[in-house]
């Protein structure tokens, strides 16, 4: 039998068959793109879920199994809530949603039931009403009842509770139910309000107090929270403000002269029974500069590898130490900068030992450099270049020609042969801030904003995961950022994990610390 052809086709000419037959092609060749694509991006996310899957059974076997006999109650208190934390913050990326053709949707989890807040603890009522109780019908809906949630609040010392109460207005005619919805919180019908959240960040990150430090002093204000609980809205926070902590990375790598350094943390993965040496590498714009920030990096180790993922894509001046694994950057279009505190205490030291009066020489030069940058502190860029290149550059060229003096009568090997050699051999990056006013002297900005975590090591001990020490980076980098700009690091972090929730993605930049405005009702 002949096979028939459609009535319309036999009415198209041959120009409109051709036409036709090309537009089914491109839309066959869109739609296998797009499955394609969507293969792709199902089998990424199923690669990362696996991961996830496996990390959490790892941190699982470790919180319910055996304990390691090593680690004293003291530490492995510590490491609990570190893995609580990282317990939570895995669970919240594996329950986000994701799209894909014919999945089977996925079983809700059973919520545990909350226990009631006590009575006597203060409650502020927080009503939420439409706006208008007239019906689209032009009846006048009625109020029927009301829905209440309450959320727990802290001020130190003080709990309170806010009460939410939702009427519930109905229209006698269309029976059309309307009530005011509740904002979006960090935690999705949780029970804690932002303030709470804030104050237990800023204490454990800021503060350096440990969950179970705060559980007691929760207790002694009235009310028991465990560590668990705790721990669990610390890692769902870190969820939340990993975005904020990634926009103020971007940000900072706008930035045309950054400083860098890094400092070790002792780091205990669960099953390990010691601790080995991690690192937290920081980076931050100078003390002149318009921009105010820091951004902390948590690596496993101290490898250049972490400088140059961080920095990648970066060419501008960077401020640093010594350490061979900012190498590799400056081979690839990054301008060294060396920092004159680090070759005046190469000085200080040899005189500290033995009272050198060839390093009490050049601690007198030295600092004439630096009287002549307190001066300039307060000038713009090119009045500052102009300062350094009438009064700072003779002195580097006297300091020059000192040091090769000094160093041909002093032995080879010698404390004072290294502090000499130590100058000379990166004198070039040592002078080039007189070629730049943008540029600073030395490297003390980034010291002081590393020196939060020096000061935290004796407290929290030791990172107990990568995840854990990621997330410290990312929430103390906020929180630091914000001091750094002059807020107040609670008022900062309550505003921006109450306003988070509702933020757009294309307006996230106005949470972060130096463009922050609190928020007026």
């Amino acid at each position: 039998m002949a096979m028939m052809t459609p009535p319309h086709l036999n009415q198209l000419t041959a120009e409109q068959l051709r036409q036709l037959a090309a537009q089914l092609l491109a839309d066959a060749a869109e739609r296998e793109q797009t499955i394609a694509q969507q293969s792709h991006q199902l089998k990424h996310h199923q690669l990362l879920n696996d991961k996830l899957t496996h990390e959490l059974a790892i941190l699982k076997r470790h919180r319910f199994g055996t304990r390691s006999e090593v680690l004293n109650s003291h530490q492995a208190s510590l490491l609990d809530d570190l893995v609580d934390a990282d317990l939570a913050a895995i669970e919240v990326t594996l329950s986000e949603p994701v799209v894909s053709v014919g999945a089977a949707p996925a079983p809700a989890k059973r919520q545990p039931k909350r226990v009631p807040l006590p009575p006597t603890l203060p409650r502020t009522i927080i009503t939420h009403e439409p706006d208008n109780t007239q019906c689209a019908c032009g009846c006048q809906r009625q109020r029927i009842g009301e829905d209440i949630s309450e959320k727990l609040d802290y001020t130190p010392g003080t709990f309170t509770v806010e009460r939410h109460v939702r009427g519930k207005w109905v229209c006698q005619h269309c029976e059309r139910l309307t009530q005011a919805p509740v904002p979006a919180q960090i935690i999705d019908k949780g029970l804690p309000t932002s303030g709470l959240l804030a104050h237990l960040l800023i204490a454990k990150y800021a503060d350096h107090l440990p969950l179970y430090r705060q559980e007691r002093i929760f207790a002694r204000a009235g009310l028991g929270i465990a560590r668990s609980t705790l721990a669990d809205w610390v890692g769902r926070c870190g969820v939340a403000l990993q975005p904020l902590a990634d926009a103020l990375r971007e940000t900072l790598l706008t930035q045309p002269v950054l400083h860098a350094d890094e400092t070790p943390v002792p780091m205990l993965a669960p099953g390990k029974k010691k601790t080995h040496r991690a690192y937290i590498w920081a980076y931050c714009s100078p003390a002149t500069a318009a921009l105010n920030a820091v951004v902390y990096d948590f690596a496993e180790n101290r490898a250049g590898a972490n400088a140059r993922t961080f920095l990648d894509g970066w060419q501008g001046k960077l401020v640093c130490d010594d350490y061979s694994g900012y190498k590799a950057g400056f081979q690839r279009g990054i301008t060294e900068i060396g920092c004159m505190a680090h070759a005046r205490r190469k000085f200080y030291d040899l005189h500290t030992a033995n009272k050198s009066q060839i390093a009490e020489q050049a601690l007198a030069l030295i600092q004439q450099l630096y009287e002549v940058e307190r001066e300039a502190k307060a000038l713009s860029v090119d009045e500052r270049q102009t300062l350094r290149q009438q009064r700072s550059t003779p002195i580097l060229d006297s300091l020059h020609r000192w040091l090769m003096t000094h160093r041909q009568k002093v032995p080879n090997g010698s404390a004072t042969a290294r502090a000499i050699d130590y100058s000379l051999k990166r004198w070039q990056a040592l002078t080039r801030y007189c070629e730049d006013g943008a540029v600073p002297m030395d490297n003390n900005q980034v010291e002081n904003q590393i020196r939060p975590w020096a000061l935290g090591r004796s407290n929290w001990l030791f990172a107990g995961s990568l995840r854990s020490g990621q997330r410290a980076a990312a929430i103390m980098s906020l929180i630091q950022s914000a001091r750094l700009n002059g807020h107040d690091p609670y008022a900062y972090l309550r505003d921006v994990l109450q306003r988070l929730p509702m933020q757009k993605n294309n307006a996230i930049d106005e949470l972060l610390p130096h463009q922050w405005k609190p928020h007026t009702v």
